[in-house]
């Protein structure tokens, strides 16, 4: 059974309704009203005008520049309306600005706000939660009810409690379970008898995203591994499915995260054409080079799967050990074989992991302390399309700061507890 081959309602007549539902979802939608009241008249903005940055100078720490692996002794980073503009050794910078906090570094570490490639974000209680944990760039790996639209645009207008956002809006999956009332454009697929299957079906729930503002589309071609009752080596889609909703997204120019386990389901995704692989626990040679030849990203979410090992639930306890050693394996031949890398935590359900475990994880896996940060930093917002935006602090970049009380290259554990995060040019407190 298919679905009838009707394009969904222009995204210009409904996407103020879906995102006032959104944020209601999201718990956003007060900071969004006192912090834009205007929002909903301005004729100019999609989403209405975004928030000014900060003015801001860090000073006194040594800058790590993650792009080069360069330490700046005595460094002075000035941010002004959010912005990055000027960043070096303190005589180099020139005159720091009058009346402009201050935000002093001495005897610390200043690296760039980091970058959680695979993070679900639910609530502003969530979003401010990653923020806080040194998360201040994001992509979504999907929600129920479109909140990552709503977080997206917290993170417009109100920097310092979201971070910048990739929104993926909802799960391209055979069983949308209550996703089915997301959008009243999704309802004609509650019909089918076996799921989101159909070609038709497949495009419909893509474009549905897309017209609702989602900057990427996830998917999946294998079960959940955090359900005992699934079996992540199952596939649910096969390659033509796959395709179509790659091609989907891609007539709006727009990439595919595809969560993944199997060898196969690893294989089939990568050559469909995705743009990043979730997971990957099984990831085949084969396919690690097609990535490489694609320049296709691998994103293992290791803090995940070694949670799954800390359950209490006796079957996930299993596969977590069972599979944590075989994805550290694929993450450092990955590596090796110049497949980019990005961190993502896979936080959800109400529970956002700093991601500075994740890159923790990366080092455990083999690589290098700078190229661990490196993912977390020049590499994933290479992926989230925010290469001249964050991952680095240098003229023009986002003024959003990590401070830490030690050297991240001896010891990775201070990324995962920040002494000051600043986001947008936002000094906000550390997590406790």
């Amino acid at each position: 059974m298919c679905v009838e081959n009707t394009p969904p309602p222009s995204g210009r007549l409904t996407r103020r309704g879906v995102l006032a539902g959104a944020a209601a979802l999201a718990g956003t939608s007060a900071v969004l009203a006192g912090t834009a009241p205007a929002a909903a008249t301005s004729s100019g903005a999609r989403h209405g005008s975004p928030g000014r940055g900060g003015d801001l100078v860090v000073e006194g720490g040594r800058l790590l520049d993650p792009a080069t692996g360069e330490v700046t002794e005595d460094a002075v980073v000035v941010i002004a309306g959010g912005v990055v503009r000027a960043a070096g050794p303190r005589g180099q910078v020139g005159r720091v600005p009058a009346g402009v906090p201050v935000l002093r570094a001495h005897g610390q570490w200043i690296l760039p706000g980091l970058v959680d490639a695979h993070i679900h974000l639910n609530t502003a209680a969530e979003a401010r939660d990653a923020v806080l944990k040194g998360a201040t760039s994001a992509r979504s790996g999907s929600t129920n009810f479109y909140q990552d639209i709503a977080v997206r645009e917290l993170a417009r207008q109100a920097p310092e409690q979201a971070p910048r956002l990739r929104a993926a809006g909802v799960f391209v999956t055979p069983d949308l379970g209550d996703t089915i009332l997301a959008d009243p454009d999704l309802a004609p697929l509650a019909r089918l008898r076996d799921g989101v299957r159909s070609a038709d079906a497949l495009r419909r729930v893509v474009e549905v995203n897309l017209a609702r503002g989602a900057d990427t589309i996830k998917t999946r071609v294998n079960e959940r591994a955090g359900l005992p009752e699934q079996d992540p080596l199952v596939q649910v889609y096969d390659h033509e499915q796959l395709s179509t909703i790659v091609a989907a997204a891609r007539r709006r120019g727009k990439g595919v995260l595809c969560h993944s386990y199997s060898e196969k389901g690893c294989h089939d995704a990568v050559t469909a054409g995705i743009r990043s692989l979730e997971h990957g626990a099984f990831v085949g040679e084969r396919t690690l080079h097609e990535m490489r030849r694609r320049g296709t990203y691998f994103t293992p979410t290791l803090t995940a799967i070694a949670g799954l090992a800390e359950s209490s639930d006796p079957v996930l306890a299993e596969r977590g050990r069972t599979y944590l050693p075989v994805l550290k394996r694929a993450v450092l031949a990955a590596h090796e074989l110049g497949v980019p890398l990005a961190a993502g935590t896979d936080s959800s359900g109400g529970t956002v992991d700093p991601i500075g475990r994740e890159v923790e994880l990366m080092h455990a896996a083999g690589l290098s302390a700078l190229d661990a940060i490196r993912t977390a930093t020049t590499g994933a917002a290479k992926l989230l399309g925010f290469e001249s935006t964050a991952g680095r602090l240098a003229r023009g970049f986002a003024g959003d700061v990590l401070v830490v009380d030690g050297d991240p290259l001896a010891d990775l554990r201070v990324l995962s507890r920040p002494a000051r995060v600043v986001r947008a040019g936002f000094a906000v407190p550390a997590a406790a």
